[in-house]
């Protein structure tokens, strides 16, 4: 089932969004209020595959709420929402854990756009029963290893946190390793190519995931950047020497 958690704290727009989600065919729970979403998202235990949370919310505001659900649970979808268009809104949520932002005002198919191509994220990272077999296919890049079942990463044996997106620009790197690969090709093979935002959010999402893969972010060893292009993987080995960053 398709559910979404909505906070929203101004009634016109949350009952825009709630609606128009409906209509797509979405089960939606919507709040007014930070304390509410967390407070619903621990009774139903976490059983939603989005939430879209307002960043400017009296109480607890909707970084603090990303960053709780965030901690709650590394598959949830979400997104954030404001009327600010600063880009230091933009950061701040997604280095919080949040998989995209939309700016208000927003039209309908631009809303449901974002959400079924997270939703899609979503769907794939189903984890596998104690029934099933967990081992999978695996690929391997260096002291990585991705199970492509379970959709899990770990690094020298022990397993990394990552968030869906983040997962899915790490498969990326490794399936195309020592590829220069622009902002662009990894915008549309990760968000879509209907995707309606810019590409700032991948930067933001590479920083995130090199400050859980790499020993020290600010020298990456794993992933370089090719300025005013993109990156590119590479496994090096630990005595070259690495000026990049």
């Amino acid at each position: 089932m398709k559910r979404i958690l909505v906070c929203e704290d101004e009634d016109v727009i949350r009952d825009f969004v709630v609606i128009n989600l409906k209509r797509a065919g979405y089960d939606v729970v919507d709040v007014n209020c930070g304390e509410d979403a967390i407070r619903v998202f621990e009774e139903e235990r976490g059983h939603f595959d989005i939430a879209i949370l307002d960043i400017m919310m009296p109480g607890i505001d909707g970084f603090q709420v990303c960053k709780a659900l965030r901690k709650k649970s590394s598959r949830l979808g979400i997104i954030m929402l404001s009327a600010k268009t600063q880009e230091m809104d933009k950061v701040s949520g997604l280095m919080l854990g949040a998989d995209d932002y939309i700016t208000k005002p927003f039209s309908p198919s631009e809303l449901t756009a974002r959400i079924d191509a997270i939703y899609r994220r979503v769907c794939m990272s189903v984890v596998p029963s104690d029934e099933e077999d967990e081992e999978g296919e695996t690929i391997e890049s260096g002291p990585f290893r991705l199970n492509l079942k379970s959709r899990t990463v770990t690094k020298d044996d022990m397993p990394i946190d990552l968030t869906q997106v983040e997962y899915q620009i790490l498969e990326y790197f490794i399936l195309n390793a020592e590829t220069a690969l622009d902002r662009g090709s990894i915008l549309g093979h990760i968000w879509g190519d209907n995707y309606f935002g810019d590409d700032k959010i991948v930067d933001v999402n590479v920083r995130r995931i090199r400050m859980k893969i790499e020993d020290v972010p600010s020298n990456p060893r794993y992933i370089s950047t090719i300025w005013g292009f993109g990156y590119k993987w590479s496994v090096k080995d630990p005595d070259e020497e690495d000026t990049e960053e």
